[in-house]
């Protein structure tokens, strides 16, 4: 099959993945949802020599020892991709993620604007995280950009594979590749503090050791970026502390508590008007209120609750409460708020106008300006 071909297609329509399976053609993920590509049905013989075509030959010996392998590539005059080659029922599969050659601006992807502020702060821990596709590594290219703007700062990215390249600006950005820079996060974790950095990046947390390593560089003085394949705060809090053994989880739990900056949760929603998705996005800070409920394993549950009243006075927001501002601002309809809404039921009668009548942590997130309604309205 003709990659390049598959891979114009894709960007051509606005897609994001291309997956390639035996059996099948092509298929796109457009707008959070799989669409047919026009190209021809994928043969055991076509991804034997996809994988020969794309693979260097020190890939090839990994992926026939390992089964599966993750590498970045380019294609000029196209685009760079992130690639995944594994198996699946004893024939070779191929999935493909485009990133872009332009790292976005952090103010043009729609986000809170306290997430700008953390990318000033100079030492600590912050965790961006939600699942595949949420926009978590755009996310953190843009915040790294904006440092490397703004300050004159060392940052060290380990990444794997190498997606957003950075560009000389007032900082000095090294980026390290997992497999040809270095053999692993933990690896790269362990050196990376005798590099004199200001601000590390580690592309994702996945093992005890790389958290242990992380958390002990962000006690240290430096900060460093993260992400996690959670889906809102309170569960990241959870899982963090979730990486070591249970005796240690007391210890953990103070030092989670005094080195964590924020967490930043990502849900990538589709537009009412079909142009795309738009993210849906809860901030949890780390205020005295939230370090007290990270300590206490008996109020970690309250974090939500804790988050959603801390708007006003710190600019934290829930996900239902971002879900909200986006429904009554118009990008969303009513049924992909409810979808993605983490507690459907409270949502429903918010939107109905039942609330608490002491509650006000809710007012900027359902007030609509005059000239909004009358956009919405004229929007039909």
């Amino acid at each position: 099959m003709k990659l390049r071909s598959a891979l114009e297609e894709m960007v051509n329509r606005g897609g994001s993945d291309l997956h390639i399976f035996v059996g099948f053609p092509p298929v796109m993920r457009i707008n959070g949802a799989l669409e047919p590509t026009e190209q021809s049905t994928v043969t055991p013989e076509d991804m034997v020599a996809l994988a020969e075509q794309i693979l260097t030959p020190k890939q090839l010996k990994e992926f026939e020892t390992k089964r599966e392998i993750d590498f970045g590539f380019g294609v000029p005059g196209l685009g760079r991709f992130r690639a995944n080659v594994c198996k699946q029922r004893g024939t070779i599969a191929m999935v493909f993620r485009l990133v872009p050659m332009e790292i976005p601006p952090l103010e043009s992807l729609m986000l809170p604007s306290v997430i700008k502020e953390l990318c000033m702060r100079s030492r600590g821990l912050i965790l961006v995280t939600g699942i595949t596709g949420s926009g978590k590594s755009t996310t953190l290219a843009s915040m790294l950009q904006l440092i490397n703007q703004e300050k004159r700062a060392k940052i060290v990215t380990i990444e794997d594979p190498i997606e957003f390249l950075h560009a000389k600006r007032n900082g000095l950005v090294a980026q390290r590749e997992v497999g040809t820079d270095t053999d692993s996060f933990s690896a790269a974790l362990r050196h990376v503090l005798r590099q004199d950095p200001d601000v590390i990046m580690v592309g994702e947390i996945r093992d005890l050791e790389t958290m242990s390593i992380a958390i002990t560089a962000a006690n240290t003085g430096h900060l460093l970026m993260s992400t996690l394949h959670t889906i809102d705060a309170a569960q990241s809090v959870n899982r963090v502390i979730s990486f070591f053994p249970t005796h240690q989880h007391t210890e953990i739990r103070l030092l989670l508590a005094s080195c964590l900056q924020a967490i930043v949760s990502m849900r990538l929603i589709p537009r009412m008007d079909g142009q795309g998705r738009v993210p849906a996005v809860e901030v949890m800070l780390c205020t005295p209120t939230i370090q007290e409920y990270i300590i206490d394993p008996e109020k970690t549950g309250a974090i939500r609750q804790a988050i959603q009243e801390g708007h006003v006075q710190y600019g934290m927001q829930t996900f239902d409460q971002s879900l909200m501002k986006l429904y009554k601002e118009g990008f969303i309809t009513y049924e992909e708020a409810l979808t993605n809404s983490t507690s459907p039921d409270e949502f429903a009668l918010r939107v109905k106008g039942i609330e608490a009548s002491s509650d006000n942590s809710w007012s900027q997130f359902e007030s609509v300006t005059d000239d909004l309604e009358q956009k919405i309205s004229e929007a039909g």
